[in-house]
């Protein structure tokens, strides 16, 4: 295999001698410390550029010092320990005068010291011996650290300036006013700064988008606001809807009832008194407060909470069947959904929703998005879903740059808006760049002509007095890679040929099912939650057996599956690298590094514990990990949750560019028309294929909801 110095002299025969000498000294003597390729980089990859006498750009020396740092890790896995030596030594010779047996060597080994005159001045390595001892420290710092277990995880926490004033006129109860204006506040996640200086105005009755890539801090924005670490106005009622209800054996129905606490304490009330006036221990004046109560529960519209309450579930997706059952009897995503639907119930003065959608199947976020559009308080809501935002929100909040920015309208209106204000900005930066450059051209044209120093003072007094200029932020691309470097197969590639399925022989899930897809394929399964997607996905991968039927796979397939439990299929307690490392053994840190690249994960990133990081960075964890063995068909259960838009625009413009087969589970509308060419529709024990896509799809489902009365 081939030597650093091997790759050197070929990549670069013209190199000079002396150049070559000091390159080879920097990598011999650096060898074990060096610790990716970039640091090899870093090292010599600058003398290579300027002094090597080649063309080569930036990228091809980096990409060649990988190479050589990739020999490197080779010598030191073997352990090889190289000794020069003054003269030849022949070891067989040593091994008889030791009164050793020579026949123990077969063979003489030969090593020779280097002349001194081809040797690197020491002089010049100083500077590279003194900076790999530093890393080597960090290193071994690094190292120490890893023993130092458990892990803990960072901390959010918030901070505001405030007034006495303000202090005063809310704990005094005059502030009627139910609009929510925070200023000059930081929001922090451990020693990371998420906010800095920032704004947020929440006028009441209006609908705002919180929106921004993966970990820039949604999600723990509206844990401050929710916990008030943010200070809100104390009568303004806040629900958060971020965990699961508890399961126990209260009936669906009377939980959702029981969120609202005005209610259930006047009929708690009520119950109370009418107790003690049939016992007889009544004092008189239980008939008028039960007045009182009945008055008041009139004004509430109480006797029509229950039928209203059932309307929510129901447009949720649960039968008059489900709204019956214990809490404990349903799963976490059904729990999630009965979360939402207390919340929906209660009417909180402030809502705020933490991705709702990801919670649900496409039936249920229509009718939630129809049902948000006649909300009569405030909602804060994150979410990745472009047309639900579309549909329900006012405004939108754009996180970036440590800062809020408020756009009014809904996200198509915030894309044209952010763009029209990016161009002026520009023209801004542009205009003021020139006006810098024009005065500063004055005073180098004149600086040393005594006639005009005067002028020449005062234009540089007026360069120092203007504002600094800053360039634009403009937010990296989001890439994703996904690779086909795969052989094309011949159909038939994937099929399930007249598959009957059931868990239970009294429940027939699936009878008379014919499915099938190629290399081609960019289908779409859609249905409620419960009519069987998730098992479709099962009997194509094989993980279920038909009952009747057969399943039938290219013997070649190789199927990469993203589950919507990734998350709990990834190690928390690690970093990245090493998660990939564990699953994939046997490549280099930096094959490692570069596929995490590929999808996000970069720098410090990358070297995070798992657990710490946010939601879509997860996920894109769980990307990085599926791809890593080259599959050439991909089947996604719900890849956008947790994304943010612009890495779900990544993903669509991904998986059209792929050359394998696609099935996915999804509610995404976006998604599903930016990639799917074919509809399956799961319902009822079948499944049909929508010829009109997602268009005719979504009609059938609001028809459905008028003849229901669900709007």
């Amino acid at each position: 295999m081939a030597t650093y110095v091997d790759i050197l002299k070929s990549e670069f025969p013209e190199i000079d001698t002396e150049l070559f000498q000091y390159i080879t000294g920097v990598l011999a003597s650096g060898g074990p410390d060096f610790e990716d390729g970039e640091e090899v980089y870093e090292a010599i990859g600058e003398v290579l550029e300027q002094g090597s006498g080649d063309t080569r750009n930036q990228d091809d020396v980096r990409e060649i010092c990988f190479q050589m740092f990739n020999t490197l890790q080779l010598n030191s896995h073997r352990g090889s320990n190289q000794v020069l030596l003054d003269a030849p030594v022949m070891l067989s010779q040593m091994s008889a005068d030791n009164g050793s047996a020579a026949e123990d060597v077969q063979s003489g080994i030969w090593m020779m010291k280097r002349d001194k005159s081809t040797m690197v001045n020491a002089k010049k390595l100083e500077k590279a011996e003194a900076k790999l001892k530093q890393k080597h420290t960090r290193r071994n710092e690094k190292d120490s650290n890893k023993t130092a277990a458990p892990i803990v995880l960072e901390e959010a926490s918030a901070s505001q300036a405030s007034s006495k004033k303000e202090k005063r006129v809310d704990e005094s109860g005059k502030n009627k006013s139910y609009d929510i204006r925070i200023e000059n506040f930081d929001v922090a996640f451990g020693e990371r700064c998420l906010l800095q200086g920032a704004e947020l105005s929440l006028s009441f009755g209006r609908r705002f988008g919180l929106i921004g890539r993966n970990g820039l801090g949604k999600t723990t924005l509206l844990k401050m606001l929710a916990n008030r670490s943010l200070r809100v106005p104390a009568h303004i009622s806040i629900l958060h809807v971020e965990q699961e209800v508890a399961g126990d054996e209260t009936p669906a129905l009377q939980s959702v009832l029981e969120s609202d606490t005005v209610r259930e304490g006047l009929l708690g009330e009520e119950k109370r008194l009418n107790q003690r006036i049939a016992n007889g221990t009544s004092d008189g004046m239980e008939s008028i407060r039960l007045t009182e109560i009945y008055g008041k529960l009139e004004e509430i519209d109480s006797d029509k909470a229950p039928a209203r309450a059932s309307v929510i579930l129901a447009g949720l997706g649960f039968s008059p069947k489900m709204q019956t059952q214990m809490t404990k009897e349903f799963s976490g995503g059904w729990r999630m959904r009965l979360a939402l639907a207390r919340a929906l119930f209660a009417k909180p003065d402030l809502l705020l929703l933490d991705e709702p959608t990801n919670m649900l199947d496409v039936r249920a976020i229509l009718w939630l998005e129809t049902y948000l559009q006649t909300w009569a308080s405030t909602i804060l809501v994150v979410s990745h879903d472009r047309n639900f935002l579309n549909a329900v929100v006012t405004d939108i909040i754009h996180l970036h740059s440590q800062r809020l920015d408020s756009y009014r309208g809904d996200y198509e209106n915030f894309i044209k808006t952010k763009e029209d204000r990016m161009k002026s900005q520009l023209r801004e930066y542009e205009a003021q760049l020139q006006y810098r450059q024009h005065i500063q051209v004055f005073i180098d044209r004149f600086r040393f002509n005594a006639n005009r120093a005067a002028q020449v003072q005062s234009k540089l007094k007026l360069l120092e007095r203007l504002p600094e200029l800053k360039p634009l932020d403009k937010e990296i691309e989001v890439t994703l890679r996904f690779p086909d470097n795969f052989e094309k197969l011949s159909p038939p590639i994937l099929q399930l040929d007249e598959v009957e399925f059931y868990y239970s022989k009294d429940k027939l899930l699936f009878t008379g099912l014919n499915l099938s897809a190629d290399l081609e394929s960019r289908i779409c399964i859609v249905g409620e939650n419960g009519a069987g997607k998730s098992t479709i996905l099962k009997l194509l991968m094989g993980e279920l057996t038909p009952v009747n039927g057969i399943r039938q796979a290219h013997r070649a397939l190789k199927i990469g599956y993203f589950s919507q439990h990734h998350v709990d299929q990834l190690d928390l307690n690690v970093c990245s690298i090493e998660l990939l490392l564990n699953k994939f053994p046997g490549k280099t840190e930096e094959e490692y590094r570069h596929q995490l690249g590929g999808y996000g994960i970069t720098g410090e990133l990358s070297t995070r514990p798992v657990a710490s990081l946010s939601g879509g960075q997860k996920s894109r964890v769980a990307f990085a990990q599926m791809t890593m063995p080259c599959p050439n068909f991909y089947i996604l259960d719900e890849p956008t949750n947790h994304l943010d838009m612009e890495t779900i625009e990544a993903l669509a413009k991904s998986l059209n560019k792929y050359k394998g087969g696609v099935i996915l589970v999804s509610h995404d509308e976006r998604l599903i028309r930016l990639v799917c060419k074919e509809l399956w529709v799961c319902d009822v024990g079948k499944v049909s294929r929508v010829e009109g896509g997602f268009d005719e799809y979504r009609d059938i489902l609001q028809e459905q909801f008028r003849k229901e009365g669900y709007l």
